[in-house]
């Protein structure tokens, strides 16, 4: 059994790099995305207030799967715009859906932060923009980072999906094991299980992080 189970995991890390190299993009963007939809929903400009609304509502009221279903086949023939590779693909798809998300978090952070402070910025004659960048921003930065942790180990999970649309990640290489070795299908999946806690366990620890500096608080 060991011996089989070493086996295995030899064949599924042919998908850790995909699965890892998606989860980084994807991540990544989806933290620009949130800061920028956040903000821009925090704009004076209704119709910039207005798009990101929609954008955000849209994204959180629809399945990942259909999005990524959505990005890789209608989007090409309706529109015909083409996303490049698979792989961009899922991680746009991945970033638009968690980037919709999070940025829910970045607003209602910094809507959380004591209206004290930005008068008391105001009477020291900073502009908007200083009072976000130097008051407001840095201390909603405690609060988004336990949410931004969980999220980050969401996106991970999420990543699974890309399979779906034939990219040769984890669970893309559980599925062609337990195809070609039906006897040892459990095992295969149990290891897939195994390499994505193993792939999460960094993140799970920079969220225990995230919430002890969070739990310093910030001032009001």
């Amino acid at each position: 059994m060991f011996g089989t189970g070493v086996n295995i995991l030899e064949f599924l890390s042919q998908g850790v790099w995909t699965t890892v190299s998606i989860f980084l993009a994807s991540a990544l963007l989806a933290f620009i995305m949130a800061f920028a939809t956040g903000l821009l929903r925090l704009a004076k400009n209704p119709l910039i207030r207005g798009f990101t609304t929609v954008y955000v509502e849209v994204f959180r009221g629809t399945s990942l799967i259909v999005q990524l279903f959505w990005l890789y086949y209608a989007v090409p023939m309706l529109f015909n715009i083409n996303l490049g590779s698979n792989w961009w693909v899922g991680v746009i798809a991945i970033a638009l859906n968690y980037g919709a998300y999070m940025s829910e978090v970045v607003r209602s952070s910094i809507l959380s932060i004591n209206k004290g402070q930005t008068e008391a910025s105001i009477a020291l004659n900073l502009s908007r923009f200083q009072r976000m960048r130097y008051v407001v921003v840095p201390q909603a930065l405690r609060l988004m980072l336990p949410e931004f942790g969980n999220y980050s180990i969401q996106i991970l999970k999420g990543t699974a999906l890309v399979s779906l649309i034939g990219l040769t990640d984890i669970l893309y290489y559980g599925d062609i094991y337990r195809s070609s070795n039906l006897s040892q299908g459990p095992m295969a999946y149990m290891m897939v299980l195994v390499m994505y806690f193993i792939i999460a366990l960094p993140l799970i620890w920079l969220s225990k992080k995230g919430e002890k500096i969070s739990g310093k608080g910030v001032a009001n």
